[in-house]
């Protein structure tokens, strides 16, 4: 199921939250959606489910807007506030009574509190619940009607390394399947670990829309070097638009060289080198080079 988002609009009282925002999540593939605080991503993702109405543009899964769908939880599995339980329900009836509404069996309500290990606590109070205990049930309920659609804001917050990795592993089991997975974190080495194509908004528009492996290319040569004798290779290399820094005894990032040049060097001088590696930069790299002009509360 394909989420499409065309010119999407929010302005609250003369101020745009999003702007002229377009575009299309793809099936069998995880997607992320980064941004700074503020910038927009909540509010496309709830105009995406019906829960904020755009000023103008539209939100489609498939052709069809949430409101539209029949059984939307069977449809698409959302995951936007991880304290929407009410404090005084259980888990186990807090599950039970969104599985009624859509005619969903008990015995599915059970395999998912098992699929987010939550059948221990089932029958305890969502109000005792732990912030990473909040966030299991709240993907167990977007689990719950089995849909082909996932959309989840921050859905590995307050989670434990353990946890974090389930997701991660339960994530690219979905997609694999074939589903859409449409998802926002600020982690973002624990995104590249698992995203196949990032978007990124800044300020309300779209500032980037492309596969991750794109957007880490690095645009300057880059290469890891490893070597014994670090000074000689590094004499032997320096020349005008080349750049090394040394961050380790042995260990060398050259800019502006092939890893033929490097090994060529190498050899002319008798340098044993035990790794050559060119390197990408990281989508944390990445990000916060798009972003730059983006964030609205800068540190200092």
């Amino acid at each position: 199921m394909t989420i499409e988002v065309e010119a999407l609009t929010k302005t609250y009282k003369g101020k745009h939250a999003v702007r002229d925002v377009s575009f299309t999540v793809q099936p069998g593939k995880v997607t992320g959606f980064l941004g700074p605080n503020g910038a927009g991503k909540s509010t496309t993702m709830r105009s995406i489910v019906g829960l904020d109405h755009p000023t103008s543009g539209r939100a489609r899964i498939d052709g069809t807007e949430y409101r539209a769908f029949a059984a939307p939880l069977r449809e698409v599995g959302a995951l936007l506030d991880a304290k929407a339980a009410h404090k005084s329900r259980t888990a186990l009836n807090y599950l039970t009574s969104i599985a009624a509404t859509h005619r969903i069996p008990r015995s599915r309500v059970d395999e998912v509190l098992e699929a987010t290990g939550l059948s221990a606590v089932a029958r305890k109070k969502v109000g005792g619940f732990s912030l990473g205990m909040g966030q299991r049930l709240g993907i167990a309920a977007a689990l719950l009607g089995d849909p082909g659609t996932l959309i989840l804001d921050e859905p590995v917050n307050g989670l434990d390394p353990e946890g974090v990795t389930w997701v991660r592993e339960l994530l690219a089991r979905l997609a694999a399947e074939g589903r859409t997975v449409f998802l926002s974190s600020h982690l973002l080495s624990e995104l590249a670990l698992i995203a196949d194509h990032v978007i990124i908004i800044g300020r309300g528009e779209i500032i980037a829309d492309s596969p991750l492996s794109a957007l880490t290319e690095q645009k300057g040569l880059r290469v890891r070097v490893r070597t014994s004798d670090a000074l000689t290779l590094t004499r032997r290399m320096t020349s005008t638009g080349v750049r090394i820094v040394s961050s380790e005894p042995e260990l060398l990032e050259v800019e502006g060289l092939t890893t033929e040049q490097i090994a060529r060097a190498a050899h002319e001088t008798g340098v044993l080198i035990t790794e050559l590696t060119p390197l990408r930069q990281t989508l944390e790299e990445a990000y916060n080079h798009l972003t730059r002009d983006s964030v609205e509360y800068a540190s200092s």
